[in-house]
């Protein structure tokens, strides 16, 4: 039977050796995507081969720092997270182990994984904007470096810097541009905000429904959650930095990021942990990884969510996403310089 064991109760001493004791036919799992999203895969698989998956959930950061304080005691398999700067930085630690599997290569891009195997992307989250249909023609949009433009003066809200999404954007179009260049569109970003930044993106997005500022920047899946709640809001998605739609070097592609796993260390079932991790990256379990958030699948087999399908296509950004983690502390500090809290 699948087990879900709270983080409070896994950090006892009583109950880390009797978990490490498991037999070969369960795999350790620490995720920072939320039980509701993953529990009911884990049954699946349960169901499907016998093997008993354990979860815990928390944040990334505390996962992280568990894994690299257990060490080799850890009972931990398999860590789950968001982000690739967040993956980054479990790797960068040596708390994940390189994986060579030919399944997982044919089912996740090589720019949704790590070069080194430690991890590798099962859903994709794309940093787009959303605009109002009342006040925005969609002709008016171009590209996020066109957001510096002083025509949106007032017209911007954003979602503060302080989390890892916004973090990895500016990271991505360091990568892109180079740091002088991307500062002066962080600042032409600050110049153009209506308000303070918000703490998420709903609230960003509400503020555009409002009228206290036009557009904003948002992972899609919150834009999909509002929809759900408020399906007659006077809200879009626009897909920036498309080929033929955007200025030349600004033809780069949406914002792409992922949620991923990779295999810990020094996981007690790394067999059967790697299996648990192929069978999440195929089809038969990507359309309720992805759909389940209103995310898109890795694996380019697999169909959308109708909702999600219900936005249109765009060409994501085909640079590496480890990126986002190479350069997510050369991304704090220009955002910084620039004004953007």
């Amino acid at each position: 039977m699948l087990k879900r064991i709270s983080a409070l109760l896994i950090s006892s001493s009583l109950l880390l050796p009797a978990i490490a004791q498991s037999a070969d036919d369960e795999v350790v799992v620490y995720s920072s995507r939320k039980a509701h999203l993953i529990e009911p895969l884990f049954e699946a698989y349960e169901k499907k081969t016998g093997v008993n998956v354990r979860f815990i959930t928390d944040k990334a950061a505390p996962l992280i720092a568990r894994l690299q304080a257990e060490g080799e005691r850890s009972p931990a398999d398999m860590l789950i997270t968001v982000d690739a700067g967040n993956l980054w930085q479990a790797a960068n630690k040596g708390v994940l182990a390189s994986v060579e599997s030919e399944q997982l290569e044919s089912n996740v891009p090589q720019h949704l994984q790590d070069p080194q195997n430690r991890w590798f992307g099962l859903s994709v989250r794309s940093r787009t904007m959303v605009y109002s249909t009342e006040r925005v023609q969609p002709s008016e949009l171009s590209s996020y470096e066109d957001l510096a433009d002083p025509k949106w003066k007032g017209r911007l809200c954003l979602r503060t810097s302080k989390k890892v999404y916004n973090q990895s954007l500016v990271a991505m179009m360091i990568a892109r541009h180079g740091e002088a260049k991307t500062q002066q569109i962080i600042q032409g970003w600050v110049a153009n905000l209506a308000t303070k930044p918000f703490s998420n993106d709903t609230k960003a997005m509400k503020a555009v429904a409002a009228g206290q500022c036009d557009v904003t920047i948002v992972n899609t899946y919150y834009f999909g959650r509002l929809q759900k709640k408020d399906p007659n809001a006077a809200l879009a998605i626009f897909w920036p930095n498309q080929p033929g739609s955007a200025k030349a070097g600004q033809d780069t592609g949406v914002h792409v990021n992922i949620s991923g796993a990779g295999i810990t260390q020094y996981a007690p079932h790394r067999a059967a942990a790697v299996k648990l991790l192929e069978w999440l990256s195929s089809d038969e379990a990507q359309q309720s990884f992805a759909g389940r958030n209103q995310e898109y699948p890795v694996n380019p087999v697999t169909k959308l969510d109708p909702q999600v399908a219900s936005w249109g296509t765009f060409i994501g950004d085909s640079i590496n996403v480890i990126k986002a983690g190479e350069l997510q502390t050369t991304a704090v500090k220009l955002m910084d310089r620039a004004g953007y809290k």
